[in-house]
């Protein structure tokens, strides 16, 4: 078997449920699915920063990144997102990542940026789109003709 053909699904694999996961997190802040927002259980009131800002964030970026839509723009949107969460929520609280509960946001954080380095993988719009466009011929320039009077 040759494992090298396995690097554009698995990268898929990890780009839609890592997307998925985040879109989870967002669908909770927003709208109060699956028990709400992790801190309160009920959704972050519309506006409220950070949080519901950050809720965005995830539903839409983690949405894009899922489809393989835009996916490199959407993973560093999404990385920077958690960075600011890791270290500005987290980290004041203490150093390691396992005394502050950063752990998920630290995650999301490297995930996002490997994603965002390695591109979709092969089972992406973003990768179907690319096909396309190679295929299609570009549009022929028409020679100019001289009028005859």
């Amino acid at each position: 078997m040759n494992v090298s053909r396995l690097g554009g699904p698995t990268l898929s694999l990890f780009r839609i449920v890592t997307g998925l996961l985040f879109t989870l997190h967002g669908l909770s802040s927003i709208f109060g699915l699956f028990g709400g927002n992790p801190m309160t259980g009920t959704a972050i009131p519309f506006g409220t920063w950070p949080g519901w800002w950050a809720a965005l964030i995830q539903l839409l970026c983690g949405a894009l990144v899922l489809a393989g839509l835009f996916t490199r723009p959407a993973a560093i949107l999404a990385s920077g997102s958690m960075a600011y969460a890791y270290f500005v929520v987290h980290q004041p609280e203490d150093l390691l990542p396992l005394h502050n509960g950063g752990e998920l946001s630290a995650l999301f954080c490297w995930s996002f940026l490997l994603i965002a380095a390695l591109g979709p993988g092969a089972w992406a719009l973003d990768t179907l789109l690319a096909r396309r466009r190679a295929e299609t011929p570009p549009a022929s320039v028409a020679e100019p003709t001289s009028m005859v009077v």
